[in-house]
């Protein structure tokens, strides 16, 4: 089944309660949390203290994004469920496959992320430990981008070589310039997950639901 995580970043972060009651009515199925610190990506974002509030007045899974060095610092500070996921890349820690244990041993699902630049082989010996993966179709960092021209053959990579090696009940996830149009061929591509932002679901003017509903007629 596809599925929906709609990015907070986009959302109207000073009546963020009411944002989650508008995605919960729009049948969202996660809700993507991007957490920068400036040195791995060069931008700051949101933060913990948002994730443990956002977790009081919502049963939507959180899908973390940690765009952090090292991210295993900073594992205890989020107060999460065993249907949340908590996200970190491929190249933000020499030894990412602890870290990816750690989030495991919380009792959280985890998620792979692979900057453009990074091959997909590099999930080959991680498989294990990974729930799900995360193919960035942009450079992380940055709302507004243009999705990367060879994301649409990353996808189709990184779903043959899960499939191919056993692992065909890993989702990808796809995150980065997903409007209607590149949603559409992602999906064709083998893509399951879909990180909703300004190109699709936060649209000025457009009911939040009308635009999912859209979005998942296109898939």
């Amino acid at each position: 089944m596809k599925q929906l995580s709609a990015s907070v970043m986009c959302a109207d972060l000073l009546n963020m309660e009411k944002a989650v009651a508008d995605l919960e009515k729009a049948g969202i199925d996660y809700l993507h949390v991007d957490i920068m610190d400036g040195s791995f990506v060069p931008n700051i974002t949101l933060g913990f203290d948002l994730i443990n509030a956002i977790k009081k007045v919502s049963n939507i899974p959180l899908d973390i994004h940690m765009m952090v060095q090292q991210p295993v610092r900073f594992l205890d500070s989020m107060h999460l469920g065993t249907e949340d996921i908590v996200c970190v890349h491929y190249e933000s820690d020499v030894h990412v496959h602890r870290t990816l244990e750690q989030i495991r041993k919380k009792g959280c699902k985890t998620g792979l992320a692979l900057n453009p630049q990074t091959p997909v082989s590099c999930v080959q010996h991680l498989s294990d430990y990974t729930d799900m993966l995360l193919i960035m179709t942009v450079s992380p960092g940055f709302a507004g981008q243009k999705m990367f021209t060879g994301a649409l053959e990353k996808t189709k990579q990184a779903r043959a070589l899960l499939d191919s090696s056993g692992y065909a009940h890993i989702p990808i996830e796809v995150d980065g310039n997903i409007s209607f149009e590149n949603g559409k061929n992602l999906s064709k591509c083998g893509a399951d997950i879909f990180v909703l932002g300004t190109s699709s679901l936060f649209i000025p003017g457009k009911d939040m639901k009308q635009s999912a509903e859209e979005f998942r007629a296109v898939l």
